[in-house]
C-alpha cells in the first residue's frame, strides 16, 4: 500500500513539476499548490477559494496536503493547465481583460466563471452580453457633492463613440457624454468601499474628472468595464488602421501606476505642506484633498529624462515649508522643482520606483502634445 502511495506521489510531483503548470492557471502566480480534480488546472490558493464557491464545476484539493488517488493524479496528467486553456480559453476576445494576481477580487472571480462556469471562450463567435456595441443599464453613482451613491441610467454606444449617464431613467438629455478615447475604467474597491467598485475617469477640457460607479452584481459591473474595453478597441481600430491588435490593446483601459498619500508645497517652495491624495496615471501626476474628490486640485506632467524630467531622493537644502513627514522627493521638470514628503521610506521608494518607471520611457507623439497643453495652461 505504501509503495503504492509513493508512486502515486511521484506521478503527481512529475505533473506538478511540468512548465506548463508552475503558474497559477487562473491568475498566473508562481508556485500553485492547488488543483482542481475535476477541471485539471492547477491554481493558487486564493483561485482555489474561488472555485470552491462552483461547486458544481470544480473539486480543488490541496497538492501538498491532500490525498489524490490513481484516478485523479491520472485525470491531471492527461488534462493540466496547457490542455484545459486550449479548451476554456479558445476564444477569447482581444479586448477582454484577463486579471493577474493584482488584480481586486471581483476581476478574478468573474474570469474564472466566465471560463469554466459560463464557457464564454469556449467556441468561436458565441455572443457575449460585452461585444455589442452597445450597453444600457442602471449603475449606483456617487454624487459629486453629497458623496451619496444614487441609481444612474448609463448608455455606452460604439456607434456614437461615447459613454452617457443620465440623471432619470426617462431623462431625454445625458447629464454628461464622455467620448470613449478619453475614457480610463479601473477598479478601485478599497477606495469606494465597495467590492464591486469601479473608478471611471475621463479628461473633459485636458483635465481629469473621476466618477465613482458600482453594482451589487459582480457580473454586470466586469461586463460594463469589458464593454468599454470592446468599444474603445473598436474605434481605436478605425482611428488607427495600421496599429496591431497588440498595439490598440496596450491603448485601452490602464490601473494606475500609484495612488497613495503625500505632502506638497507650492510653488514658491516656502508654504506649509499640505497632505493631499495622489494618483499617477503614467505620465499624470493628480492630486486631490480627498480619494473621492471629481476633480483633482490640481495635475503635473511627468515627462522623459531626455526631456529634462528626473526624480531625486529628498528635499533641497534650505527647504523653509513647515511639513511633518520626512521623506522627501523632489520631481525636477524644465520648468519648476515639485517637493512632496512621504510618511515612510517605504512610500517614498516607492513612488520614487514609480516616477524612475515612467521618466525612463521615451515620449509619444500624443504625450508630447500632452506636455504642450500642460505649459500653455502654467
Amino acid at each position: 500500500m505504501a509503495g503504492g502511495n509513493d508512486r502515486n506521489m511521484k506521478a503527481l510531483k512529475e505533473v506538478w513539476g511540468r512548465a506548463e503548470n508552475s503558474l497559477c492557471a487562473d491568475c498566473g502566480k508562481p508556485d500553485p499548490d492547488w488543483a482542481s480534480s475535476t477541471l485539471g488546472v492547477f491554481i493558487c490558493l486564493s483561485c482555489s477559494g474561488i472555485h470552491r464557491n462552483i461547486p458544481s464545476i470544480s473539486k480543488v484539493k490541496s497538492l501538498k496536503m491532500d490525498h489524490w488517488d490513481d484516478a485523479q493524479v491520472q485525470f491531471l496528467a492527461k488534462h493540466g493547465n496547457a490542455v484545459t486553456k486550449a479548451t476554456y480559453e479558445a476564444h477569447i476576445p482581444i479586448y477582454y481583460y484577463q486579471p493577474t494576481y493584482n488584480d481586486c477580487h471581483v476581476l478574478r472571480e468573474q474570469w474564472i466563471r466566465a471560463k469554466y462556469e459560463r464557457k464564454e471562450f469556449a467556441e468561436p463567435g458565441k455572443q457575449l452580453p460585452y461585444s455589442d456595441g452597445v450597453k444600457e443599464g442602471i449603475l449606483w453613482k456617487r454624487g459629486r457633492d453629497n458623496g451619496q451613491f444614487l441609481p444612474r441610467k448609463f448608455l455606452l454606444s460604439e456607434r456614437e463613440g461615447c459613454l452617457k449617464y443620465f440623471t432619470k431613467q426617462d431623462a431625454k438629455e445625458p447629464k454628461i457624454s464622455v467620448k470613449i478615447d478619453v475614457i480610463n475604467a479601473t477598479f478601485q474597491p478599497a477606495k469606494i468601499g465597495n467590492p464591486n467598485g469601479l473608478q471611471i475617469t475621463y479628461l473633459k477640457d485636458n483635465k481629469t474628472r473621476n466618477i465613482f460607479v458600482y453594482h451589487e452584481s459582480g457580473k454586470e459591473v466586469v461586463d460594463w468595464f469589458n464593454a468599454i474595453r470592446s468599444v474603445q478597441f473598436h474605434y481605436l481600430k478605425v482611428a488607427f488602421p495600421m496599429a496591431s491588435d497588440n498595439e490598440i490593446k496596450n491603448r485601452l483601459t490602464r490601473n494606475f501606476l500609484k495612488e497613495g498619500y503625500m505632502e506638497k508645497t507650492g510653488p514658491k517652495q516656502r508654504e506649509a505642506f499640505k497632505k493631499r491624495w495622489f494618483t499617477l496615471d503614467h505620465r499624470r501626476l493628480m492630486y486631490f484633498k480627498d480619494p473621492l474628490d471629481a476633480f483633482a486640485k490640481g495635475e503635473v506632467f511627468v515627462g522623459s529624462k531626455e526631456n529634462g524630467y528626473s526624480v531625486q531622493k529628498g528635499l533641497p537644502s534650505g527647504t523653509q515649508g513647515n511639513f511633518s513627514w520626512h521623506y522627501g522627493l523632489t520631481i525636477v521638470t524644465p520648468d519648476r522643482e515639485y517637493l512632496f514628503t512621504c510618511e515612510t521610506e517605504t512610500d517614498q521608494l516607492d513612488w520614487i520606483a514609480a516616477f524612475t518607471s515612467v521618466i525612463n520611457q521615451a515620449m509619444t507623439p500624443q504625450e508630447y502634445a500632452i506636455e504642450a497643453c500642460f505649459k500653455f495652461k502654467s
